[in-house]
């Protein structure tokens, strides 16, 4: 599937090559370097997950997550430098850890750190979203496409995932007045 996004756009890509490059606005700077800055402090908080969990599933939607959000960041930062847009200070990456050498009352649950996955994926796809529509230079929108959709993608997979395993948060079933209850 990721082959028949890059195919898609970079074919969109050819379309405005021709295009002439003008500076960056102030509101795609500012897109840029807050979701570099969300990503760059996603990546340690990945590892902390990482060293808590011993679910295998759990690990694998971490990992992918971990290497989205690195190739993401890679590819951010090098735009980001070559515009001349400075990049935001980062925490530090965590070192491996035991998993099960951390206290119960300090150790998050498999629950919690799949929901935290969930909100930062909705998260990046909200902030994308929001680029996607700010952006007047067609490089800088069919980035932001990429990682809109990007993250998209996994974000369906973790919600299957979650789903199968419990750790979804489901809200009560609506039911509008005077509908019949089922």
């Amino acid at each position: 599937m990721a082959h028949k996004i890059e195919a898609l756009l970079d074919y969109i890509k050819t379309r405005f090559d021709s295009e002439p490059k003008s500076q960056l606005h102030i509101g795609e700077a500012m897109g840029l370097w807050t979701y570099q800055a969300a990503i760059a402090d996603e990546i340690p908080v990945l590892e902390m997950a990482l060293n808590t969990t011993t679910d295998d599933v759990l690990m694998e939607l971490i990992n992918e997550a971990k290497e989205l959000a690195t190739e993401q960041r890679k590819i951010l930062e090098e735009f980001m430098l070559k515009e001349g847009v400075p990049l935001s200070n980062s925490a530090e990456s965590k070192p491996k850890s035991d998993p099960n050498a951390i206290p119960l009352g300090a150790k998050s649950t498999d629950m919690e750190i799949a929901n935290l996955l969930a909100a930062k994926v909705t998260s990046n796809i909200v902030m994308c979203a929001t680029n996607i529509t700010q952006s007047v230079r067609s490089d800088v929108g069919l980035m932001w496409i990429r990682f809109h959709t990007e993250k998209s993608i996994y974000g369906m997979d973790l919600k299957t995932k979650m789903r199968e395993h419990g750790w979804i948060k489901m809200p009560p079933s609506f039911y509008p007045p005077g509908a019949p209850h089922q």
